[in-house]
């Protein structure tokens, strides 16, 4: 019986260990893509003022030094 105990225990300590390790290797994932995402939000939230100020030029004309 204290074999049988033993070999449970330790299959419980490696089952704890995979279950860690692979949080830990999930969680680096979820900030990467979270990271990706967050970029490209932001990238997407500067466009309507790169449009405006496009706008602006084209509408505003510009001093020539002719």
């Amino acid at each position: 019986m204290s074999r049988s105990n033993d070999v449970r225990i330790r299959l419980r300590i490696i089952r704890s260990f995979m279950l860690i390790l692979s949080c830990v290797f999930l969680i680096s994932c979820v900030g990467t893509v979270v990271g990706v995402a967050v970029d490209a939000s932001v990238e997407i939230a500067k466009i309507p003022f790169k449009v405006i100020g496009a706008a602006v030029d084209i509408a505003v004309p510009g001093d020539s030094d002719d």
